[in-house]
């Protein structure tokens, strides 16, 4: 706990975002610095609550509560309160690896289980620990490590996201040599070209992976398991083998003129831009611009509000977002109740900054895209929608139904399909001959991570599916742990 009666001394003051106006002129961090006195009173707010719920990491009606890392969160925050950042830093790191990309990027569930939300805006518990993490860098506590001791066994962890990244980074605390096999250009996987450079920028994504190459872990870029290196080469030059590979395949819309130019995932056109923006300040053109275009982002999740971001960044003309769901309500309602995850409205950054520029909400609710319209250059010109309304099947289960006469046409020259994804890369998985579950994701048992190939294991959303940067951090850590059991026949890994 902070302070015994903080929470009703202090109220809750999240971390400043720069003007929206101001910040959509450039690539760079939304956030404005916290000065300590504040985030000492912020931590001050974490209160006596008995039995705290914040570091739990239970799933209540398929959403996570609390934080599935399980970080001490009551303990790092009388730290923080006491002034004593050493100390939390370190309570931080028995249990996240990555402060400085959850801080940043992570939803939060710590903050939706928070005791003190059930009657006053909760902690901020993730604005804490970026402080945490932050001064730690700041003051150089965090230094690269090296094992005193090799055990001489080798892994090969495939995907340098943030489940690659715990699991190579737990392995090599306990002195077993890795190395991380990346496809891309770049390491950090969602983290370098999945998620924005102003949400995430990528000086941080590079001091980590820097830091962890100083640690003797090595990283082996442009590489493609299959292409680049083969299955027979992992499987006899490695001790064990981790999927990490994410859900990359990105969910379709297969309706009338799919097929017709400007239309494009929002992986494709995120990964693109910021490629574009590390290699040359967009100076290369080998991006997909929104520039004085009527822009339609398809999906009301997060990438769809950073597709929204950085569509204004680029100029667009217009920008709106289409949503299937209903409009979820402005407080949690009484059928979901604390601590489970809140669903209620929430106003991103990307949306905040549509509404400042162009004075409305760029989303649209229960709206469902019906057909493309082209012109003769086979360019998309125009969606045809039809808006929809929730109702109950005989088993309960909620489904969509079109209302009779709401159909609708809107102008577009660039859409993106921001839907989620289904799946992870299922050439590399057949490949491999990797059994599969009902959905796609390799089929690894829960906390063992062995798969049906001897030495090969997976963690992360390939195995899990599309979820949270906590679940991925966690996946990876449980997976080095069994890792290291195979191995070694005992583990001190946590």
């Amino acid at each position: 706990m902070g302070k015994v009666t903080g929470f009703m001394e202090y109220n809750r003051q999240e971390s400043p975002y720069r003007d929206a106006l101001e910040r959509i002129k450039d690539w760079d961090e939304l956030y404005l610095p916290v000065n300590d006195e504040i985030r000492l009173e912020q931590a001050a707010r974490c209160m006596d609550c008995g039995t705290p719920f914040c570091h739990s990491g239970i799933i209540y009606n398929g959403l996570p509560s609390g934080c599935p890392l399980n970080n001490l969160i009551p303990e790092w925050n009388d730290l923080l309160f006491n002034g004593e950042y050493e100390d939390a830093l370190s309570r931080l790191l028995m249990t996240n690896n990555f402060p400085e990309f959850t801080g940043r990027v992570c939803p939060a569930p710590c903050e939706g289980a928070c005791t003190l939300g059930i009657t006053n805006p909760q902690v901020t518990i993730k604005n804490n620990e970026l402080a945490i993490i932050e001064m730690g860098f700041l003051k150089g506590w965090i230094k690269p490590f090296n094992p005193v001791k090799r055990t001489g066994k080798k892994i090969a962890v495939i995907g340098s996201g943030p489940s690659g990244l715990a699991c190579a980074e737990q392995l090599n605390k306990v002195g077993h040599l890795v190395t991380i096999y990346e496809k891309d250009d770049r390491p950090g996987g969602l983290l370098m070209y999945g998620i924005p450079n102003m949400k995430l920028d990528k000086k941080y994504v590079i001091r980590r992976t820097d830091l962890m190459i100083q640690s003797g872990i090595t990283f082996i870029l442009n590489s493609e398991v299959g292409k680049d290196i083969t299955k027979d080469e992992l499987l006899s030059n490695y001790d064990a083998v981790v999927f990490c590979i994410g859900s990359s395949t990105p969910r379709d819309l297969n309706i009338k003129n799919r097929e017709a130019k400007g239309i494009y995932f929002a992986v494709d056109y995120l990964s693109k831009n910021t490629k574009s923006l590390l290699d040359s300040s967009h100076k290369d053109n080998q991006y997909i611009s929104a520039k004085d275009k009527n822009v339609i982002v398809i999906g009301g999740g997060d990438t769809g509000n950073d597709c929204v971001a950085t569509a204004l960044r680029q100029g667009c003309k217009s920008v709106r977002q289409f949503e299937i769901m209903p409009e979820a309500p402005d407080e949690r309602t009484t059928e979901n109740p604390w601590p489970e995850f809140p669903r209620y409205k929430k106003t991103d950054y990307g949306q905040k900054e549509a509404i400042a520029l162009f004075k409305e909400d760029p989303r649209i609710y229960q709206i469902s895209t019906k057909s493309f319209e082209k012109n003769s250059d086979n360019q998309v010109t125009a969606l045809n929608t039809v808006n929809v309304e929730w109702s109950k099947d005989y088993d309960g289960r909620f489904f969509p139904r079109e209302i009779a006469g709401s159909n609708k046409n809107y102008q577009a020259d660039l859409v993106l399909l921001a839907m989620g994804f289904i799946g992870p890369d299922s050439e590399l998985i057949n490949y491999f001959e990797l059994e599969t579950d009902e959905r796609s994701n390799i089929k690894a048992t829960y906390q063992k991570h062995t798969t049906n190939i001897d030495k090969v294991f997976a963690a992360g959303d390939t195995r899990r599916g599309q979820s949270l940067i906590v679940w991925a951090i966690r996946e990876g850590r449980e997976a080095a742990k069994a890792v290291d059991l195979s191995l070694m026949g005992t583990t001190y890994l946590p």
